[in-house]
């Protein structure tokens, strides 16, 4: 049964994704939207950057039940696990106090998260509790294109993490011209097949 691939595939995908995160907050030159929102509330909250994804995810999730969008077992790992593996990450990483190191774990983050993506999601076991949201608005709105819920929706984080103390930078125009095209790259390669189905019994 190919279970026994995506259950190690989505965790794995999704404890790299947190790793991802962590190198782009060390790396201070500027992070995703969600992550300039999530870095933001952790600098004003006092709260761990990994809580605060954690934290943040639960009404993101809550939001799920008025668009009629169905959690898989993947959502709620997704809700759990990435925070935690960011925190563990942080805790390890050493600062990346030179430019060339900040670069670095930029390049290396943004790479990583585009891998991680790729496993995660082609694990199909259920999107993330963020990725959920912009799908079940593009489905309750179906006359407006996804890029635009997904563009409206990532301005609006970004703008209030932006008031609060995220950093934005060079980082996050970077990622947001890479991810798609990284993604895009991966995911056919890490998409896992569906089970094929029985062939019918021939008629006696």
């Amino acid at each position: 049964m190919n279970l026994f691939r995506r259950v190690p595939q989505l965790i794995v995908g999704l404890v790299l994704y947190g790793v991802s995160m962590a190198l782009m907050v060390e790396s201070g030159l500027g992070l995703n939207p969600w992550d300039v929102f999530h870095q933001g509330l952790s600098e004003v909250t006092g709260i761990s950057f990994g809580w605060i994804v954690l934290l943040v995810g639960v009404p993101v999730l809550l939001l799920w039940i008025p668009l009629r969008q169905r959690p898989g077992a993947g959502t709620v790992a997704n809700l759990v696990v990435v925070g935690f593996a960011a925190d563990a990450a942080l805790s390890v990483l050493p600062a990346g106090e030179a430019m060339p190191a900040r670069v670095g774990y930029l390049a290396a983050g943004i790479l990583l998260n585009g891998f991680a993506t790729g496993l995660y999601i082609g694990s199909r076991m259920g999107p993330g509790p963020r990725d959920g949201l912009m799908t079940g608005l593009a489905g309750r709105f179906p006359k407006v294109p996804i890029r635009v819920v997904r563009t409206g929706l990532e301005l609006t984080v970004l703008g209030a993490g932006v008031l609060l103390g995220g950093t934005v930078g060079v980082g996050t125009v970077a990622y947001a011209v890479a991810i798609g095209p990284l993604v895009q790259l991966f995911l056919p390669a890490l998409t896992v097949e569906e089970d094929p189905r029985p062939a019918p019994a021939p008629a006696v």
